[in-house]
């Protein structure tokens, strides 16, 4: 009988299951208290029970555990200064959307050399997650494959749905299910409504395919997730981080229903894709959280400890610290940004 299915498949590889791969790295109860709390905390910021404002923060993608760390821990020592009025979460984005070709992050290719060791990537992602949370931090991620979910989400306190993703429905029914805060992006073009419809249906119980812990192919039920909301991270044709597109935000989100605030991403197209640009997001922001906008929950930051970026490359030729995908703001502007919102943060 003629093949009629796997024709372009080269070969197929066993992937170590969820539950082998926690047990290789493990959760401690330390670290889960830690989760747990930012997750709720998370949640009383978005509904606005608690004062404080989010900052998530960190590298457009992680690459190396070295830097990763060393970021975590400056990090960690802000948040010690700033704790009472802001709560930190470090961005640890292991999958990379891309729009053609290129690297599609620690994940898929640890060694940055084509070799696509997934299963390496899995050690590593949950090593590094683990390791953040010994020093104290929560993290966040963006989930774009459904499936790793089960490998590394207990480990994450806040996720994103990207612009490209949030009109999928695989992508809402997932996120109807994880059981920490969801961010969906706005369209590329700007337009917000996708994402509201996104934070609607997952709130709502859905039935989807999934794979259990121990890898078994399953039908997921959820309850739905009631802590979905929207990241403003502008358009193709302008920013949409001032007090106008904000203000507008808080009326569709009103009409919809939807009691959470939003996150302002400073970066992406809120920057037009410059670095440099996110300190005039940023700081525009605190103006309007200084003088008492409400539903803005938080922010988000694209920051290394080199600033700038660089192409992928064999490890020993990168630059220390410098981003391999979406240019960075370095570490020192990052400090003196973040002083900027704390200050205009009152309780």
């Amino acid at each position: 009988m003629e093949l009629t299915d796997n024709l372009n498949i080269v070969q197929f590889k066993t992937l170590i299951t969820p539950e082998q791969l926690k047990d290789k790295f493990p959760l401690s109860d330390e670290t889960a208290h830690l989760i747990a709390q930012s997750r709720r905390a998370i949640q009383s910021i978005l509904i606005n029970e608690d004062k404080r404002r989010i900052v998530i923060t960190g590298p457009c993608s992680l690459h190396d555990k070295k830097a990763a760390i060393d970021y975590a821990g400056r990090l960690k020592k802000l948040q010690d200064k700033v704790g009472n009025k802001l709560l930190f979460v470090m961005r640890a984005y292991f999958e990379k959307p891309r729009t053609t070709l290129g690297w599609k992050g620690m994940l898929y290719d640890p060694y940055l050399d084509g070799s696509d060791n997934i299963e390496e990537g899995f050690y590593k992602a949950r090593d590094i997650l683990l390791q953040i949370g010994k020093i104290g931090l929560p993290c966040a991620t963006e989930f774009l494959d459904p499936i790793v979910p089960q490998y590394i989400a207990d480990l994450i306190s806040w996720a994103a749905i990207g612009a490209r993703t949030a009109e999928s429905q695989i992508h809402r029914q997932m996120a109807s299910g994880l059981s920490m805060p969801i961010g969906f992006k706005n369209s590329t073009d700007g337009n917000l409504t996708p994402a509201i419809d996104a934070v609607s249906a997952a709130a709502s119980p859905h039935s989807f395919l999934g794979i259990s812990r121990n890898g078994q192919v399953i039908i997921a039920e959820t309850r739905g997730n009631k802590f979905g909301h929207i990241v403003m991270r502008g358009g193709s044709n302008e920013p949409n981080y001032s007090a106008e597109y904000v203000a507008f935000a808080g009326i569709l989100l009103k009409k919809a229903g939807i009691p959470n605030g939003v996150i302002v991403d400073c970066s992406h197209a809120n920057s037009n894709k410059d670095y440099r640009l996110q300190r005039n997001a940023l700081i525009d922001v605190a103006g309007q959280v200084k003088n008492g906008v409400n539903h803005i929950a938080g922010v988000m930051l694209e920051s290394f400890i080199i600033a700038g970026n660089q192409k992928p490359a064999k490890p020993e030729k990168l630059t220390y610290g410098q981003s391999l995908t979406d240019g960075c703001i370095g570490w020192d502007e990052t400090e003196e940004l973040i002083n900027i919102f704390a200050d205009a943060v009152k309780l």
